[in-house]
């Protein structure tokens, strides 16, 4: 049993990339016993941070000092010597192998060359009844939600001894039920003894759990708060050193329908049905937004619309007309804009400069030539024009796209988009990834092309942004649509249980953890 570190320390922290000072003299450190917040926008150096106290980078200066003495990891496996434990936004697990399998993956066996499943799955059972957890150890990773993939995760890392615990964004693609009960066991995990980061970028969720709050902006510490009485307007600020603004979300008044899906079926890339018999319809001047936890067919249902995934059955009509079996060009011709939920992959090319990727698409329209040739002079003012009305902050029109902040890269598609005045809307994950300002700029640009009569389809798994944004609220789960509400008429708890397939009133789901357990 190891024994529980009482005390870290990360003092004058300084880490650089070429190019990059990530971290400038950060101080920051985390006692036994208490959830320790880390607020910052994308580039903050808060993973940065973290990452050099789990050892995946070095530091260039400052010093890591544990109980009173000094510390050098030079990678994970030395943190986890150390006690100190990492669980990713994106879970490190394999599908195709059961709890347990995974728990053991690369840890020494006690008989050696033979495996020793039993006693690692009775070492899972006893942490599952100390801290709640709810895993069964003979479970495929595979067949398990997104919530008992994070239990597994919190389990591996109690399994290897960890005392302190660093969690990115724990909450992203959690359902509201689900980060509650999580909550429960990282207060559990605190009142044993544990000492907790928590990286998120959901103010209400760092109040309500964390004893702590630090600010990084910048690479630099902006300073640390008690959660208890803390201002969320301050906590804003010190992240990105002004007041945001209010969203003016005004009346709903919808007009013709714009988009209507009728009986939709779709095949996703497993040549399972992600989609089944879908129904949908949105007006002018609404946001529909689709909530769902991922993985539910949100993602191949916005695929279909667009034209980059064939419809196996069902129709799509836009303005009354039947576009099923266009193609995404040709939607775009018609009226269809697109923010796609990989903005790198399918949004934009990489190598090429901001004004390229401005015309991805529009470089053949006519105001955009001269004859058969570019007009290159036109073609930089309408893209210096876009750039300057969405406040996209890039060195040059020249620049590579790829050296843009993810905020600035996602600025750039929506420009690109709503520069053609479409009559829909496709906004898959519009903020994924982005920062708290430029969060802010992108629902304040959706709400104003909202207003202009566009009819806008939202797909997000924040259930917040959805909730402040839509008109209605469509619930997806296994491909179909549980429910669609009037946003006045519902809350954020009811849509949390169609997200994972309840409907009020039925009973709860049984547990299978404690009969595997005894067994």
């Amino acid at each position: 049993m190891k024994v529980m570190i009482q005390h870290v320390e990360m003092k004058g922290i300084v880490k650089r990339f070429p190019g990059v000072l990530a971290c400038d003299k950060v101080d920051f450190d985390l006692k036994a016993g208490e959830v320790h917040a880390l607020l910052g926008e994308n580039g903050a150096g808060k993973s940065t941070l973290m990452k050099i106290l789990y050892g995946m980078y070095q530091i260039d200066d400052g010093s890591i000092v544990i109980d009173g003495t000094e510390r050098h990891f030079h990678s994970p496996a030395d943190a986890l010597d150390a006690g100190i434990g990492m669980i990713h936004q994106h879970f490190m697990l394999v599908p195709t192998m059961t709890v347990a399998q995974n728990v053991a993956l690369g840890q020494p066996s006690s008989r050696g060359f033979l495996l020793d499943l039993d006693v690692v799955s009775e070492r899972i059972c006893e942490l599952s009844a100390e801290y709640g957890l709810k895993v069964n150890p003979n479970d495929l990773v595979g067949h398990l939600s997104v919530g008992e993939q994070q239990r597994v995760e919190i389990i591996k890392a109690l399994y290897r001894g960890a005392s302190i615990i660093i969690l990115d964004e724990p909450t992203a693609v959690l359902t509201p039920q689900e980060v509650d009960d999580l909550f429960i066991i990282l207060k559990k995990m605190v009142k044993e003894g544990h000492g907790l980061v928590f990286i998120s970028h959901k103010l209400h969720e760092v109040t309500a759990l964390c004893n702590r709050i630090t600010v990084l902006r910048d690479g630099k510490m902006m300073g640390t708060r008690s959660a208890e009485g803390v201002e969320r307007h301050d906590l804003i600020k010190m992240m990105v050193g002004r007041d945001l603004k209010t969203l003016q979300h005004r009346d709903y008044n919808p007009g013709p329908a714009r988009l209507e899906v009728r009986g939709l079926h779709v095949t996703g890339d497993r040549g399972v049905e992600s989609v089944r018999g879908i129904d949908l319809t949105v007006h002018s001047g609404e946001i529909l937004g689709i909530a769902g936890v991922s993985g539910n067919g949100q993602l191949e249902l916005a695929e279909s619309l667009i034209g980059v995934r064939k419809v196996d059955s069902g129709s799509i009509l836009l303005n009354g007309t039947d576009i099923t079996n266009l193609k995404l060009n040709e939607r775009i011709d018609q009226g269809v804009a697109i923010i796609p939920e990989e903005r790198m992959l399918d949004g934009a090319i990489n190598d090429f400069s901001v004004q390229e990727n401005v015309f991805l698409h529009d470089h053949m329209e006519k105001s955009f030539r001269k004859g058969i040739f570019l007009d290159f002079k036109t073609m930089a003012a309408h893209a210096r024009e876009l750039v300057r009305e969405f406040t996209v902050k890039t060195p040059t029109l020249d620049t590579p796209i790829k050296n843009l902040s993810g905020g600035n890269i996602q600025k750039l598609i929506m420009a690109r988009e709503l520069a053609r005045k479409p009559s829909v809307l496709v906004a898959a994950q519009p903020t994924r990834g982005v920062d708290i300002g430029a969060s802010e700029y992108i629902h304040q640009r959706l709400l104003m092309q909202r207003d202009s009569g566009t009819a806008i389809l939202l797909s997000s798994e924040d259930l917040d942004e959805l909730y402040e944004l839509s008109d209605r609220i469509a619930v997806i789960y296994e491909g179909q649509i549980m429910g669609i509400f009037e946003r006045k008429d519902t809350d954020i708890q009811t849509l949390g249980l169609l997200m994972a397939g309840i409907k009020p009133g039925d009973p709860p789901k049984p547990e299978k953890v404690i009969a595997a357990c005894e067994d």
